[in-house]
């Protein structure tokens, strides 16, 4: 049996249990400040300034099954934007992004109030004239920061990205920091 960690990343930690960046004077957080679960890694990554679900196995297989793109595990964000998205910018999403690195594959892409969800520390920005949005971004691949890249270029820049679901697995009740071990 594996073990399966579920754990709702906090912005600004790192996914890893140790600072790699030697260049850093300061002590920046990373998953050994919040799990202390022997023999776990991550299956997959969320950027820094990213938040929520982040799964970690003990079992190369399911990490892999997880993880590697071939298997096309479907990931779901809320993502606040920079602007009030448009219909036209929700099925550009939907068809797939002309990004640097190639045209992304079809999204499922719509429109949602914000979800419920707790504060972020530091706050996101405001500006008191230019409005933000929210949409539910499901994609199958894993670009380098493919959501941001996604958004910026059908005009509407990330705020807040936060990942809810990694195929079958759900953020569902955790808080930022808290997390759960399955058994599968």
């Amino acid at each position: 049996m594996s073990k399966l960690v579920l754990f709702n990343k906090p912005y600004n930690v790192l996914c890893q249990f140790t600072d790699s960046d030697k260049q850093q004077t300061s002590d920046r957080e990373n998953l050994s400040h919040y799990l202390a679960i022997d023999k776990v890694y991550p299956a997959g990554r969320l950027d820094r300034d990213s938040e929520g679900l982040l799964l970690l196995t003990d079992s190369g297989s399911l990490q892999h099954q997880i993880a590697h793109p071939k298997h096309s595990k479907e990931k779901s964000y809320w993502v606040q934007l920079d602007g009030a998205i448009d219909d036209q910018a929700i099925k550009q999403l939907r068809k797939g992004v002309q990004l640097k690195d190639g045209l992304t594959r079809p999204a499922k892409a719509r429109k949602i109030s914000e979800p419920e969800i707790w504060a972020r520390t530091p706050p996101v920005r405001f500006r008191q004239d230019i409005p933000t949005s929210w949409i539910e971004l499901t994609i199958s691949e894993g670009k380098n920061r493919q959501v941001r890249r996604m958004t910026a270029a059908v005009g509407f820049p990330t705020l807040r990205l936060i990942r809810h679901r990694i195929g079958q697995w759900h953020l569902n009740n955790l808080q930022p920091g808290e997390h759960c071990v399955l058994n599968v």
